[in-house]
Formats: C-alpha cells, sequence, structure tokens
C-alpha cells in the first residue's frame, strides 16, 4: 500500500472542502478500507453490510471472483450505499491518486442520494442500514424456526425474486385502497354524465364494475399476492421484506446514467482543483479517462452520463446542472437533453433484427438521431423491464389473470414461462399471462394447477 491512513484523511479534508465550493449538498461521509475478497462480497451483497441469506448472492459472489481470477473483468474502485450517514467501501489496492478520484466521486454520488427527487421521495436514507439488518434478522429468524426452515424460505424468496420488479414503478406515489379507487371511478362517472348533460349527448357511459378484483389492472403483482393470496403471515412476511427492499433500488435502477455521470463529473472538477502534483495528475487524467471510455458493443453509462453533464453546463452554465440533478431520472435526461451533436460525439446508432442476422438500423443523422434517442429513454432503468398487470381474479376458482402491456417489445417466451411458475408458487391457482407479438399474434401463457406450462 503505497499511502498512509492519515494521507487519505488529509486528501479527505480537501476534497469535502472542494465539494462544498462546488456545491455539493451531502450526507456525513465514512469511508471503509477493504480488501478485494471483501470487495467481492459486498458486491455480491449489493453493498450492504447486513443481508438476508440466499443461494443467489453466493453464485453471485463465484461469478465474479473467478471472472476476477481470470482477469475477465475487474472490480469496482468504489461501493457507495445511500444512507445517512452515507458509507462508501474503498478497494484497498488502489492507488493513492485511485483513492483520492473514488473519494471525490463517492462525494458525487452522496450528493446525488441526498437531493434527486426519487431518492428524496422514495427512500429513507436515515433507517437504510437498520432496515437491511432488521430484514436479515427476521429471515434468519424464520430459517431457524424448525417449523418453517430453510427449504420454505428459500422457496418463497425464489419466487420473491423472480417477481421482485413487478411493483409500482412510480416512485413515492400513493398506493390507493380499493374503497378510493371506487371513489375515485364513481366521481369521475359523475363528471362525465355531467359533461354529457350540458352538451345535451347521446353518448352511453357506463360506470365500471365496481365489484370487479381487481377493479383496475394492478402493476403490484406482489401487493396483490399478499393481500389477496392464501400465504402464511411469515410468508407474507418475506414478500413485504423483498419488495421494501427492491423499493430502495428502484431510484438507483432509474438514475445510473444520471447518477454515474454526476459522480464522475463531479469528481472530474473537484480533482482539476485540487493542484495535485505532476506524478499524480497525469494518473489522474489516464484513471478519468478509464472511467469514461466508450464501451465497444454497450453503453457506458459513466461515459454517457458524464458527455451530457457536460453539454448542459456548456449550453444552460452550472446552476441548471444541480436543477436537473434534483428533478430528472434517466428517462427524462436522455429525451430532454440528448442532441443530435452529442448521439454525433458519443457515436451513437442503433441495431434491429431483420430475418435472421442484427443490422444497423439508425445512426445519428438529420432522423435517426431521435429514434435513437427515443429508444435509449425508452428502455434504460425499469424500462428495461417487461410491464405486467393483473386484469382479473375469477372468485370461482381462483384462477389469475394478467396482461403483458405492449412497448413493441416481445416476451422472451422461455423466460416467461419459468417465471409463471414463480407466480404459481406463490397463487396457488391457475395464472394465465396474455400477451402478442410484434405481427399482432395473441399469445396464451398458462400455468394450469399441477404447475405445467403451455403457450398457446
Amino acid at each position: 500500500m503505497e499511502y498512509t491512513l492519515k494521507e487519505l484523511e488529509e486528501w479527505n479534508v480537501k476534497i469535502e472542502k472542494k465539494a462544498t465550493e462546488f456545491g455539493l449538498d451531502y450526507y456525513p461521509q465514512e469511508f471503509e478500507i477493504v480488501g478485494f475478497n471483501e470487495m467481492l462480497a459486498y458486491e455480491a451483497y449489493v453493498g450492504m453490510p447486513s443481508k438476508y441469506p440466499h443461494w443467489s448472492y453466493g453464485k453471485a459472489y463465484e461469478k465474479n471472483k473467478t471472472l476476477y481470477s481470470l482477469n475477465l473483468t475487474g472490480l469496482p474502485y468504489e461501493m457507495v450505499i445511500n444512507s445517512n450517514p452515507s458509507l462508501a467501501y474503498l478497494m484497498k489496492e488502489n492507488t493513492l491518486l485511485l483513492q483520492i478520484l473514488t473519494m471525490a466521486h463517492v462525494y458525487g454520488h452522496n450528493d446525488f442520494f441526498k437531493n434527486n427527487r426519487l431518492f428524496r421521495e422514495g427512500t429513507k436514507a436515515y433507517y437504510t442500514l437498520e432496515m437491511f439488518k432488521l430484514d436479515a434478522d427476521i429471515i434468519r429468524g424464520y430459517i431457524n424456526d424448525p417449523n418453517i426452515g430453510y427449504s420454505k424460505v428459500e422457496k418463497i424468496l425464489d419466487a420473491a425474486h423472480a417477481l421482485r420488479y413487478q411493483i409500482p414503478r412510480v416512485v413515492g406515489m400513493k398506493e390507493l385502497s380499493d374503497e378510493e379507487i371506487k371513489a375515485n371511478l364513481i366521481e369521475e362517472y359523475n363528471m362525465k354524465i355531467q359533461g354529457r348533460d350540458i352538451l345535451n349527448s347521446d353518448e352511453e357511459i357506463e360506470l365500471p364494475d365496481l365489484s370487479k378484483t381487481p377493479i383496475e389492472p394492478c402493476d403490484d403483482i406482489i401487493g396483490f399476492i399478499m393481500k389477496y393470496g392464501s400465504l402464511e403471515e411469515w410468508e407474507k412476511s418475506i414478500l413485504k421484506i423483498v419488495k421494501r427492499e427492491t423499493q430502495y433500488f428502484i431510484p438507483q435502477i432509474e438514475t445510473k446514467i444520471m447518477n454515474e455521470g454526476w459522480a464522475s463529473y463531479c469528481h472530474y472538477n473537484i480533482l482539476k482543483s485540487l493542484d495535485l502534483p505532476e506524478g499524480l495528475y497525469f494518473e489522474f487524467i489516464k484513471r478519468h479517462n478509464d472511467v469514461i471510455a466508450p464501451m465497444l458493443g454497450g453503453l457506458n453509462p459513466y461515459y454517457v452520463g458524464f458527455k451530457v453533464f457536460e453539454d448542459i453546463e456548456r449550453r444552460y452554465g452550472r446552476d441548471k446542472l444541480f436543477e436537473v440533478r434534483y428533478i430528472e431520472r434517466d428517462n427524462s435526461f436522455l429525451r430532454k437533453y440528448l442532441t443530435q451533436d452529442l448521439c454525433k460525439d458519443l457515436g451513437l446508432f442503433q441495431y434491429a433484427k431483420k430475418s435472421f442476422e442484427f443490422v444497423v438500423d439508425e445512426v445519428s443523422d438529420e432522423e435517426g438521431w431521435k429514434s435513437i434517442r427515443d429508444t435509449m429513454s425508452d428502455s434504460c432503468g425499469v424500462g428495461s423491464i417487461p410491464y405486467i398487470r393483473i386484469v382479473d381474479l375469477n372468485k370461482r376458482d381462483g384462477t389469475l389473470t394478467l396482461e403483458h402491456v405492449f412497448d413493441g417489445r416481445e416476451l422472451e417466451l422461455l423466460y416467461a414461462k419459468e417465471t409463471i411458475k414463480y407466480l404459481f408458487d406463490l397463487w396457488g391457482h391457475k395464472v394465465i399471462l396474455n400477451t402478442h407479438t410484434k405481427e399482432g399474434r395473441s399469445i396464451e401463457i398458462v400455468c394450469d394447477n399441477d404447475r405445467r406450462v403451455t403457450v398457446n
């Protein structure tokens, strides 16, 4: 190790001062220096010092360890937890300059966590570490309970993990009760009747069936199962835990490009102002360029986000940066601020499958750049996850019917067939999922009461 803890503490003081001068507003920051084995473990457990046990975390650890040992992947320079105080892990094997850069990068993330509206509305930073520890203790308690045990807990966790993102996607939005939904529909119906009478229209207006379950399509599949399913209380508790922890991560999923772009933009400007010694400065330029390097065959969120923030400051001034950081998520960020010139500079193009091969479908020319921008905007964050809703519960035989809200992207049927089995495991009755192809052909995926799946 080419540095001492005292040196890091001294650099941290300088970085904090520059971060404040830059205008960052952050939680108190704590750093922990860990070795690569510990970083592998934290990466597998999504950064949390306490997490409930599940085989998927061990699988992630072994996969990452194997890839790292074969030099097929690197490890993150740091990991940051959205908590108050914020906790970040630094790799012990980093050089001094890399520690300085990553600490500055961490303050960018910290500021983003504290100020972006999705995190302000969707997470409770002061309660984060306690929440994950409490959840882990609860699930370990079920595992150690002789009447439950690991196998039963694992079965519920497997199913919950398969469905974890099938929950409301609007961060911070209040979930309405059935009574509130009914009241809103009745009010909407009365307003339509009044409007028709004023216009002397003969239009027929029907009141929706208020006895139906769900009254309106429900995108909270886990919540619906908890409310209407026949699970035991400990099973519902596990679903509640998985849903709560997923809600914590939704803002991070929704702002990956912005968050990494903002942190990269912050570390770049902070380090430029630190008056680094010449040797450290040259390494800084190289390391920064490594972080924001374009990714062959893919999109580097650090690169895209950094370039867009850089362009925003050039066009609108620094104050606009903080407004954008506060208001937007990746979808709106790209749609509003990814320009044609940026698409050209970033070398963006779009490919599609034609017949049996992939071909370049759009390039960043006068018209094509808009299609590229819209595709990136629509497919980032939770937009990359199929949108599935519950549309009907047959109260006679318990059959649950769902629909895939088609947006031009077809479901991957092999994946859908396996996922519907997990839904059946939680629901316990026949499940039907309706979707269709780009050509408009309807597809019905059915999991019957014997857990057999057919596609019609």
